[in-house]
């Protein structure tokens, strides 16, 4: 097997490499990172030790959006997830580093604060957390007022980084009932059926989520 994927099903990151290989059938050895073995193995590859890693024919290819990039380059399929308009294709970046920056980064904190010992949390970095995540709500719900997918009417890199941040954002700090277009979009996204395998092959590690999952999607 050419490709070899060392990631985790539960992973928002590694979600959104999951659902571009799964949007292009891209066959690919999956590495699940369970036990002491699997983390060994990956930090030979790559020390940060941080998922999800790809390696191609010996290749270690790291951080998700750059290994999409690197699949659509060297794996190309039916489904192009940056287009080859160069203006197009910054749009679609533009939407994916906007998915990483002010949704996942602020979602992460909530979880990784719960995950500190009490005495060490952070609660004023948890409420701007909050804040970044409503301003971010506010201002996707103007673009999808627009579109169908993140960057137009395509679904792209960006969607595939979209799927997973907003999927447990709204766990996190739920999606108000105002913002209508964005809960429609994640509606979509949860029904696309690349995004919703990878959903699927994660519901068994729910009991996981450090905030508790909800008992919906």
């Amino acid at each position: 097997m050419a490709l070899t994927l060392y990631a985790h099903p539960f992973s928002s990151y590694c979600q959104k490499v999951l659902t571009a290989l799964y949007e292009n059938g891209t066959p690919f050895e999956y590495r699940k990172m369970e036990g002491a073995d699997a983390w060994a193995d990956l930090a030979k590859r790559w020390p940060m030790r941080r998922m999800p890693v790809l390696i191609d024919n010996g290749r270690t290819v790291v951080e998700a959006s750059v290994i999409i990039e690197h699949l659509q380059l060297e794996y190309p399929g039916p489904v192009r997830l940056i287009p080859e308009d160069p203006r197009a294709a910054l749009e679609v970046r533009m939407m994916d580093r906007f998915f990483d920056n002010y949704i996942a980064t602020p979602q992460g904190k909530f979880v990784f604060d719960r995950l500190r010992p009490e005495a060490s949390r952070d609660p004023y970095g948890v409420e701007e957390a909050r804040r970044t995540l409503t301003t971010a709500y506010e201002w996707l719900e103007g673009v999808m007022a627009r579109r169908l997918w993140a960057a137009g009417d395509t679904f792209s890199l960006a969607d595939c980084a979209a799927a997973p941040f907003l999927f447990y954002a709204d766990w996190t700090h739920p999606i108000d009932d105002k913002f209508a277009n964005v809960r429609a979009y994640r509606q979509r996204l949860l029904a696309r059926p690349s995004f919703a395998r990878a959903v699927n092959e994660a519901r068994p590690y729910r009991p996981l989520f450090p905030l508790g999952a909800p008992d919906r999607d």
